[in-house]
């Protein structure tokens, strides 16, 4: 996401000249250097490329598409030690998705490892060696799976080999198995530890051939639990506040309250009486765009974080706030409503939409908000840094370690190798960890107090004051509609900040990966349709949560065909299904998409298939069309975001006061294979309940440019008790591990909020169009 948001701000910022771009494309496709590693995925058909410009056979796709791409090599990624150990690196961040165990379980399974001898460890940030480690946009195993197989098979042979020169016999007759390799007509056998040492000496093999997948183990089984599942549930586990080093100092940090605020003067006076402090200094910032650097504003720097807070608040700052100063959410509403309401930039066109209109029968509009959101993470940044002998080594909660080491070079003027980012676990990312301005602001501390280590804490009013924030939308929708009641012509408009703006001068139109995100693509069987995208600008830092503008996008137009549905006189589901119509693969370019979640059209085309059958799926969990008692209602909706297809089905209930009760969630996903289903299942019951969060409690407004909220008291997120008793998770399996992958993290977020906003209207009557519900049934 850091890679597509900054390259298409730029591009959006370019001059009229520069040429159209499209983002992670490639020919070389997932192959790309991996000799002849057998997979069908990466053996595109030749003729595919026919009738291709020459610049289109030069676009790249998946993780060939990313900064630094992929890498396979087993001595890169796999250790094992004399005892038989197997170490597996994981160069990408754990936030609780567990991908640390779905990596190990992929280079153990085609090892041949025993999974308790099986231990991972964490990269540092270094994207020349491991390959692209950007943890976001639900990439992980969709880039990386078919590359960690190799790393595994190819270790598996190098053993082999290994072990058939010490016995003096051709490799052929050896095999390897549960941690052993075997020489069956001489009966003999050897531990992975006896020709480790060995083995490390081999050459890489370029012709490998990978498991059959009947074969797995691991892979698929759901078997498998958290690799640091102890740690995790017993506090050992390290996490980004839990660094601690020798001499180690404590930091804080007073920031503008507004977007591109800086600070005028300041009177540390009463702020130095504070025992415990040890420096305070202003750190320069304010610049708009902020891109990932600090916002600037006064540190103090402690023995401890409690001595540093309170010589915060004893600081006496005067600040200018800059143009952002009159920035109230309420007012901005009413402009981009306003805007929402005149015809805007084109951003897919399809036949004849206003002559469509003029002739329907009947006509139907509505208009939807979402606010603005923080992800809000468990753990709020942090990191510690040590700025020493022309040296930083930092260690940070990051999904971006190597964004992160990319800014502290830019911010200590210091070269490549110089700089250290080690990954900590993180409690929670969501999106925020992407953006290391934190790391920057603990390097300058330590550089401020000649090289002592420093660790930069945010509270939680610094992260909900201070953050990058889901973009604030307008929804609009427009359809005309025949004697049946179905749609003959179709108008959206989306009107919303664009996360660009972090990245350029506000280009004030959503860039294609955010247009990518349910609003050009959506894949209706639709005669007439338009999407537009007037201007919007931003005055917050806009960042990417959880599903991005999935959640806008989704919310609006599932909730409309709830509204069409019902207009008709028709089921919902059953009107949805015939809007999306007919199982179809539709290639997402020819319908305006040029992002396509950076994968390949051909490889991932949108399969409406696919999407009917999530929804049938949870339709089928939630026993559909049962009669419902008083004040319940049922509710669905589907949705398709990073190559993968998801439906909820939500069952609530509204009491007399207007208080919504979510009795029970139907999630039905299609990934494609799966490759840990424990984990996807894990991930659909976390994106529920987020889900329900922004959907019923969740919202930062803003006055006089400042966040209104403080902490959770005011940003409500979901409370175990609204929790639903039953949350049922459908896999629904579809392709082989040889084929493309779906995204899993972020998918499940955004069917929640129109699901539940229909069953409130099936339960009451009522119909909701903004976000969070919050008190709107009680009046």
């Amino acid at each position: 996401m850091i890679h597509d948001a900054q390259m298409m701000a730029e591009l959006a910022n370019a001059k009229p000249t520069a040429k159209p771009v499209l983002a992670n494309v490639s020919r070389r496709g997932i192959l790309g250097g991996a000799g002849a590693l057998v997979l069908a995925l990466s053996l595109r058909d030749a003729r595919a490329d026919e009738g291709q410009t020459a610049e289109q056979k030069a676009q790249k796709f998946g993780a060939d598409g990313m900064p630094h791409g992929w890498r396979d090599d087993p001595k890169i990624f796999v250790a094992i030690a004399p005892d038989g150990t197997v170490t597996v690196t994981n160069h990408r961040s754990d936030m609780g998705q567990g991908v640390r165990t779905s990596v190990a379980l992929t280079v153990a399974d085609e090892l041949e490892a025993d999974w308790p001898k099986v231990k991972v460890v964490q990269a540092w940030g270094d994207e020349q060696r491991f390959g692209n480690q950007d943890t976001d946009g639900s990439r992980s195993l969709r880039h990386f799976f078919q590359h960690f197989r190799h790393a595994g098979a190819a270790a598996r042979l190098m053993l082999i080999e290994a072990a058939a020169k010490q016995w003096g016999v051709p490799a052929s007759e050896v095999t390897a198995s549960n941690h052993t390799l075997t020489h069956a007509k001489s009966k003999r056998s050897l531990g992975y530890g006896a020709v480790a040492q060995a083995a490390s000496e081999l050459p890489v093999p370029t012709n490998v051939t990978l498991k059959d997948p009947k074969d797995f183990r691991y892979i698929g089984t759901g078997k498998i639990g958290l690799i640091d599942n102890f740690d995790i549930t017993t506090g050992r586990a390290i996490y980004g506040l839990d660094t601690k080093l020798d001499g180690m100092l404590y930091a804080v940090v007073a920031r503008p309250a507004v977007y591109g605020g800086k600070v005028t003067s300041y009177d540390d006076s009463e702020a130095k009486k504070v025992p415990g402090v040890v420096k305070i200094f202003k750190i320069d910032g304010g610049e708009i765009p902020s891109e990932f650097m600090p916002l600037g504003g006064v540190a103090v720097v402690a023995k401890n974080t409690w001595a540093a807070m309170k010589a915060r608040d004893a600081l006496k700052i005067t600040w200018d706030d800059g143009p952002n100063a009159g920035y109230d959410t309420d007012v901005f509403r009413k402009e981009l409503e306003a805007v929402a309401r005149k015809p805007g930039k084109v951003v897919r066109n399809q036949g004849d939409v206003d002559g469509a209109m003029a002739k329907a029968k009947t006509k139907l509009e509505a208009e939807y908000f979402v606010p603005h959101l923080v992800q809000a993470p468990m753990e709020p940044p942090a990191a510690v840094a040590r700025v020493k002998d022309g040296f930083c080594e930092a260690w940070a909660c990051t999904q971006g370690p190597q964004a992160a080491n990319d800014r502290l070079m830019k911010a200590l003027k210091l070269p490549d190798d110089k700089v250290k980012v080690n990954v900590t676990l993180l409690g929670g990312g969501f999106g925020r960890k992407s953006k290391p301005d934190y790391v920057v602001e603990a390097a300058l501390c330590s550089q401020a107090v000649d090289g002592a280590p420093v660790k930069l804490a945010w509270t939680r009013e610094d992260d909900i004051h201070h953050g990058y924030y889901h973009t604030i939308s307008v929804e609009r929708l427009e359809a005309g509609l025949d004697d049946k009641g179905m749609p003959v012509a179709w108008l959206h408009r989306s009107v919303a900040p664009t996360i660009g703006s972090i990245f350029a001068p506000d280009p004030k139109h959503e860039l294609p990966f955010e247009l990518g995100m349910g609003l050009v693509n959506t894949p209706f069987n639709l005669p007439n349709a338009r999407m537009e995208n007037p201007e919007a600008a931003a005055h917050v830092r806009i960042g990417w949560f959880r599903s991005v503008s999935n959640i806008p996008h989704a919310f609006a137009i599932q909730s409309f065909v709830s509204e069409l549905a019902h207009a008709a006189g028709r089921d919902p589901k059953e009107y949805l299904l015939d809007l999306i119509g007919p199982a179809r693969t539709i290639d997402p370019t020819s319908i305006g998409d040029v992002w396509n979640h950076g994968e390949d059209p051909k490889l991932y085309p949108i399969d409406t298939g696919r999407l009917r059958g999530v929804i049938e799926a949870a339709a089928k969990g939630a026993g559909w069309g049962r009669q419902m008692p008083k004040g319940r209602g049922l509710g669905i909706a589907g949705h398709y975001s990073f190559v993968t297809y998801t439906s909820v089905a939500a069952e609530v209930e509204v009491d007399d006061k207007g208080q919504v009760k979510v009795h029970a969630i139907d999630i039905a996903v299609d990934c494609g294979p799966q490759v840990n289903p424990e984990r996807i299942r894990s991930q659909m019951e976390g994106a529920v309940v987020m889900g329900m969060g922004l959907a019923l409690t969740s919202e930062i407004t803003f006055k006089q440019g400042r966040a209104v909220q403080n902490n959770f008291d005011g940003y409500e997120i979901i409370r175990i008790d609204a929790a639903p008793k039953v949350v049922r998770v459908h896999l629904v399996p579809t392709g082989s591990y040889d084929g493309p992958l779906g995204g899993v993290g972020e998918p499940g977020v955004p069917p929640v909020a129109p699901a539940i906003a229909n069953a409130v209207f099936a339960a009451t009557g009522r119909r909701v169009r903004q976000l969070p519900i919050r008190d709107q049934l009680s009046a």
